[in-house]
């Protein structure tokens, strides 16, 4: 059984059972649960009639997660949702508030794993 000291310089039975490696590794997952967990391509037209193409941010919130996105000047940030999808659709409902039409999403990043362009595209039909 490893002995390593934690950061109060006292020994724990957590940190006894863990070890260096273990305690790093919990670290690390607790930093992980608050935080950027998915990028998504969306494409579409802006209100000036311009092509354009961004990625979405999805973060994990502590009641869900959320949605943003920066588009020159202009940036919107989603509420906390329970679904990525629905975080998603909420940033796109924005966005359409705003003038942007033609929109269309789809998921290019779980983590740190790339997608390779291999999901479908998700359409949203523009505002009437």
């Amino acid at each position: 059984m490893k002995s390593t000291a934690c950061s109060r310089r006292l020994m724990c039975l957590y940190c006894v059972s863990l070890g260096t490696e273990g305690i790093m590794n919990a670290l690390a997952s607790l930093f992980k649960r608050d935080g950027l967990i998915e990028k998504h391509q969306l494409e579409g037209v802006d209100p000036s009639d311009r092509y354009f193409n961004r990625a979405i941010l999805v973060n994990r919130t502590s009641s869900g997660y959320a949605a943003k996105i920066m588009y020159e000047a202009l940036t919107v940030d989603g509420q906390s949702h329970p679904t990525i999808a629905a975080a998603v659709t909420e940033l796109v409902q924005k966005l359409q508030a705003f003038g942007f039409s033609r929109l269309r999403t789809r998921a290019n990043f779980k983590g740190t794993k790339y997608l390779a362009e291999k999901e479908t595209w998700i359409d949203y039909p523009d505002r009437t």
